[in-house]
């Protein structure tokens, strides 16, 4: 049976009230809503409607064909949010990490610099770097301190709100307890743990771009 995800609870919302939504952003002194989160929710409304492109999907053992509605792709969409967010967890975890063991920091801002990150992307991305670089500083001091040759690495989600849905970018951070080296190759190899637990892996584990 075909996803009917314009009949969605979340759907009917968005559009029985995204006019009024638009129309009265602005009265609360600011200058309204960035382009991209207007265009976002109108994309919404497109998501999964047969009328905008489909695909056919057919069972090689049955015969039995299906059609798959194309989805619209954005970052608040339930459907390909939450398949874009499972995949790269799946790459973080095999592809990257490798089960290394890691250290979460996660940086808060005053309320006074929300909205400013939230409407300017590369103040976002000025502040997360300063962010970064205090974080592999540290962890480059701890390898050196150690007598441990290697750079030290992160990964960052940046999350733009609360539970409750207000805006409040912070960043999550994680930084393996670890350090890497350059292999003539260009690859990256795991060099050695930064005083983590006995279950750490060992040296000599390859790290995947």
């Amino acid at each position: 049976m075909r996803r009917e995800s314009e009949q969605s609870v979340l759907r009917r919302v968005v559009r029985e009230h995204l006019e009024t939504f638009l129309a009265e952003a602005p009265a609360g002194g600011r200058e309204g809503l960035p382009r991209f989160v207007e265009r976002e929710r109108r994309e919404f409304l497109t998501c999964g409607v047969m009328a905008r492109g489909f695909a056919r999907v057919r069972c090689a053992g049955c015969a039995r064909e299906i059609l798959v509605a194309f989805s619209c792709k954005g970052h608040s969409c339930p459907s390909g949010c939450g398949r874009r967010m499972g995949a790269l967890a799946a790459h973080l975890v095999d592809g990257v990490l490798g089960g290394l063991p890691v250290r979460q920091s996660v940086l808060t801002l005053p309320f006074r610099l929300r909205y400013r990150l939230a409407y300017d992307h590369h103040l976002c991305r000025a502040v997360l770097g300063v962010f970064a670089r205090a974080l592999l500083g540290f962890a480059q001091r701890r390898a050196w301190a150690l007598g441990v040759r290697g750079r030290a690495r992160a990964v960052t989600a940046i999350q733009r709100c609360r539970s409750a849905l207000p805006v409040n970018p912070h960043f999550h951070t994680l930084v393996p307890e670890a350090v890497f080296a350059a292999q003539r190759d260009g690859a990256q190899r795991f060099g050695a743990c930064l005083g983590a637990g006995t279950d750490a892996p060992r040296a000599g584990k390859r790290a995947k771009r």
